[in-house]
């Protein structure tokens, strides 16, 4: 029963992450012999102001 976690920053649309998802279901159909059903995936799209890099706020990114 794979669970899948996956933290983005925001600005994914709906048909970047359904395909996202798709895709990630193949594959671990494909590479665990895990069935459809029995893999969940979370996806958690975070605020550009709530994650930092190197000192500096991902909504001050140019």
């Amino acid at each position: 029963m794979p669970i899948v976690q996956i933290d983005l920053l925001e600005g994914r649309t709906y048909e970047q992450k359904k395909a996202m998802v798709e895709k990630i279901t193949e594959a671990l159909m494909e590479t665990a012999g895990a069935s459809r059903e029995s893999i969940s995936i979370i996806i958690r799209d975070m605020p550009k102001q709530n994650y930092a890099k190197a000192g500096q706020l991902a909504s001050e990114w140019k």
